[in-house]
C-alpha cells in the first residue's frame, strides 16, 4: 500500500489531538484513502517536554527545515498558530511544493491573500477547515455542499470561550468574572482571555466565513466588533424576565450594495435555534436561496473536534496527491487573487435595542431620558426601572422601537454626556424571531 508522509509544525493540544486521531483511526483512514498517512517528522519547541500524546522521540526535531525541506514530505501541518513564524513557515512549504494544512484563523484572516496566490502559483492546496468552529465542518459545506446554492447570509456563535462564559451566567447567575474564572479553570479560556471576550477571535473567522460564503476578502479589523466584559447579571435576569438570552454572534448578510458585518452580544428570543446552543459549543446558520436555513452545529474547539477536522482535510489532500500521482495538480486556488473589500457601514441598519441607563433616583430625570432619545427620533416601546430608596441609583429599561443605528449612536451620545447618568449606557441589539417556515 502506498504511503504518503506529512510532516506537523507543533505538537500542541491540536497536534496531539491529530497524532492521536491518526493511530486510534489508522484502519479506518486506510480503507477510505487506499493508501497510509505516515507522520515522518514533528517540529517541537523542546524535545523532552511532558506531552498529553505520546509521540516517538525520532519524529521530534527543534528545526524547522528538518520537516519543511524534507523531499519526502508532501503535506505539511502547521499547528503553530499566530502570525509568526507560522507565516514564514508555510511559505517555505508551498514554495517547495508542499500542501498545507492548518488551523490557524488568525494567519489565514490576516495573511491569507498572499498564501493562497503562493498555493496557486505552486501547484498546491491550502486546507483550513478547523480554522473555524472547531470540528463543524462549515468551510467544506459552504465550499462543497452549498456550491450550488446562492448564500445570503451567516450568523454564528463561532467562540467557545465567549459562549461558555455567558451560558455560565445565565444558568448559573454568575458574574462575569467569576464565570470566566471558571471557563479558566475547565481550559475554555486562556490566561490572556482578550482576544476571545472582546471578539477579535469571533471577527477573524468570520472573516474567513465570508471569505468561503460569499468569496470576498475582508480585513478583520474592519469588522464592527464588541466585546461580553460589560454584561452582567442584571442584563442576563432582565433577559430573561423579556423571554430572551444574550449570546454573542458573528454576522455577515450580502446586500445588492455590498456585505455587512458584526460582531456583538445580543438579545436572542429563547425559543430561536441559536439560543439553546450552550457551553463552549459552536453553531452557524447559514441562509441560503435554494434551500433556505441550515444549521451546522458541534464542538468548537478542543484536542479532538479540532484534530479531527485537521485529519479530515489531511485526507482530501492526500486523495488530490493521489489522483494526481502521474502528474498534474491545482492549477489555481479559488480564494487566490481576491480583492479586499470594505463592509458596509452599520449607520443604516435597523434594530429594535436594549438599552438599561444609570441614573441617580431624581425628580425629571426619566423625562430628560426620555427627551434625548425623542430629539434623535428613538421610540420608546417599553419602560421600566426598579424603585430603589432615596438618592439611590435607577437602572432603567428602555426597549426602543427599530431605528438606524446612526440614530440610536447619536442618543446615547448625548445620554451619556448628561450630568446626571452614572455610568456608560448598556445597549444590546434584540433579534427578531426565528421566521416560521
Amino acid at each position: 500500500m502506498r504511503s504518503i508522509a506529512i510532516g506537523l509544525l507543533g505538537a500542541g493540544n491540536v497536534g496531539g489531538g491529530v497524532v492521536r486521531i491518526l493511530q486510534d483511526n489508522r484502519e479506518s483512514i486506510e480503507r477510505r484513502l487506499g493508501a497510509r498517512v505516515v507522520v515522518k517528522r514533528v517540529l517541537v519547541r523542546a524535545m523532552d517536554k511532558l506531552r498529553d500524546v505520546e509521540i516517538p522521540a525520532e519524529l521530534l526535531t527543534t528545526n524547522p527545515a528538518d520537516v519543511l525541506d524534507d523531499p519526502d514530505i508532501r503535506v505539511v501541518v502547521e499547528l503553530i498558530g499566530g502570525l509568526e513564524p507560522a507565516r514564514a513557515h508555510v511559505l517555505a512549504a508551498l514554495r517547495h511544493g508542499k500542501h498545507v494544512v492548518s488551523a490557524n484563523k488568525a494567519l489565514f484572516a490576516t495573511h491569507g491573500e498572499e498564501l493562497f496566490t503562493v498555493a496557486a502559483q505552486h501547484g498546491v492546496l491550502v486546507n483550513i477547515e478547523a480554522a473555524v468552529a472547531g470540528g463543524i465542518p462549515i468551510l467544506r459545506s459552504l465550499r462543497e455542499g452549498l456550491a450550488s446554492d446562492r448564500i445570503e447570509a451567516v450568523t454564528g456563535i463561532v467562540n467557545g470561550t465567549s459562549n461558555y462564559i455567558l451560558d455560565a451566567m445565565t444558568r448559573s447567575g454568575l458574574r462575569y468574572e467569576d464565570a470566566l474564572a471558571q471557563a479558566q479553570k475547565h481550559g475554555y479560556a486562556e490566561a490572556d482571555p482578550t482576544l476571545d471576550v472582546e471578539g477579535g477571535d469571533a471577527a477573524q473567522k468570520l472573516a474567513l466565513l465570508a471569505l468561503f460564503a460569499f468569496g470576498l476578502r475582508i480585513d478583520p479589523e474592519r469588522i464592527p466588533t464588541e466585546g461580553i466584559t460589560r454584561v452582567r447579571p442584571f442584563d442576563i435576569a432582565t433577559a430573561h424576565e423579556l423571554g430572551y438570552v444574550i449570546k454573542s454572534l458573528a454576522v455577515a448578510r450580502m446586500e445588492p450594495q455590498g456585505v455587512r458585518m458584526r460582531v456583538h452580544p445580543a438579545f436572542v428570543p429563547e425559543d430561536a435555534v441559536l439560543a439553546g446552543v450552550h457551553g463552549s459549543y459552536n453553531a452557524i446558520l447559514v441562509e441560503s436561496h435554494a434551500l433556505g436555513r441550515s444549521l451546522y452545529y458541534g464542538r468548537g474547539a478542543g484536542m479532538m473536534p479540532t484534530g479531527m477536522s485537521v485529519v479530515s482535510d489531511i485526507i482530501e489532500v492526500c486523495r488530490s496527491v493521489l489522483a494526481f500521482a502521474g502528474g498534474g495538480g491545482p492549477k489555481r486556488w479559488p480564494f487566490a487573487n481576491v480583492p479586499v473589500v470594505e463592509p458596509l457601514p452599520l449607520a443604516d441598519e435597523r434594530f429594535e435595542n436594549y438599552l438599561c441607563v444609570h441614573v441617580p433616583n431624581v425628580p425629571g430625570v426619566l423625562g430628560r431620558v426620555a427627551s434625548a432619545l425623542g430629539r434623535h427620533g428613538v421610540s420608546i416601546k417599553r419602560m421600566n426601572q426598579d424603585t430603589p430608596g432615596p438618592g439611590e441609583a435607577i437602572d432603567m429599561v428602555i426597549l426602543t422601537e427599530a431605528v438606524e443605528e446612526s440614530k440610536l449612536e447619536a442618543a446615547l451620545h448625548e445620554l451619556d454626556r448628561f450630568d446626571d447618568v452614572l455610568a456608560p449606557t448598556h445597549r444590546f441589539r434584540m433579534l427578531a424571531p426565528d421566521p416560521v417556515e
